[in-house]
């Protein structure tokens, strides 16, 4: 009998030995859920960075940046332009000549080299007698027409002749060519009677950036200086700043004439235009 229980022995030795060979291997620390642990060659290989997450779907958009406030607009501030240089004033040598010595003041606005100023009585008569040849009634001496063509003929031009309906409007064509063409500008006086010439001016705005712009002061000189009409008033200083309406009671609108039916009421201007 003392054999059998000792095989009997073995053979649950060797039974419980299998049975611990086909259980697998459980980690105590796991939790009950049951859910996978995550394996050490999960882990991202050294010198590896992870993908960042693709964003949701329901991730809210960025909203756009406001856009910046307009810039405000630009304010007129005060403004000159003056061409005049002492020497560039002319009498004129007779009470005839007044278109004459206006072109010998535009050659003088223009070449500021001060290298040869006109000014002589003999070349004040020559340029009268070339602008009373080329006027539409010279019966009368030089006009405006006559005027406009010896200064283009001499060199100092383009100009031509340009009438204006209203005088504010007037002044800011003249102001206007004057800042861009760095020329003079030839004012018709006393209702077509008289020259003078526009050398500068002052203003409420540069030309050059604003369309509408007030004109405060014209810079004249009035080759009849220092003698005046009893009619019209005294003639200005060379390189007198006037108000408009200082200007206004000598510069008026042409009246229509049967000997000049040619040329245009209104303001006239004889205008330096851009070549």
């Amino acid at each position: 009998m003392t054999g059998a229980p000792a095989r009997l022995l073995a053979w649950l030795a060797v039974m419980a030995t299998l049975l611990t060979a086909c259980t697998p291997a459980v980690d105590l620390a796991e939790p009950a859920s049951g859910q996978p642990i995550t394996s050490a060659s999960a882990a991202p290989a050294a010198g590896h960075l992870e993908a960042a997450p693709t964003p949701s779907a329901t991730q809210a958009p960025v909203p756009p940046q406001p856009a910046p406030p307009p810039a405000p607009p630009a304010v007129p501030q005060a403004f000159a332009l003056n061409l005049y240089q002492d020497g560039d004033f002319v009498p004129q040598y007779t009470f005839d000549w007044c278109v004459a010595a206006s072109i010998q003041m535009a050659h003088n606005l223009i070449d500021d080299t001060r290298g040869g100023t006109w000014a002589s009585s003999a070349q004040q008569s020559e340029l009268w007698e070339m602008a009373r040849a080329r006027s539409s009634n010279s019966f009368n001496g030089a006009n405006p027409r006559g005027w406009a063509q010896v200064l283009t003929e001499v060199g100092l031009g383009p100009y031509s002749v340009v009438s204006v309906a209203t005088y504010e409007d007037t002044l800011q064509t003249a102001a206007r060519a004057i800042a861009e063409t760095g020329r003079p500008v030839g004012l018709v006086m006393w209702s077509g009677r008289h020259a003078w010439v526009m050398s500068g001016f002052e203003s409420m705005g540069d030309p050059a950036q604003f369309p509408e712009f007030q004109v405060t002061g014209i810079r004249v000189l009035d080759p009849l200086y220092p003698h005046g009409s009893g009619q019209w008033g005294p003639s200005p200083e060379p390189n007198s700043l006037l108000t408009p309406e200082q200007l206004s009671s000598q510069f008026v609108v042409r009246e229509p004439r049967r000997w000049s039916t040619d040329l245009p009421t209104g303001y006239l201007l004889v205008l330096p235009v851009a070549a």
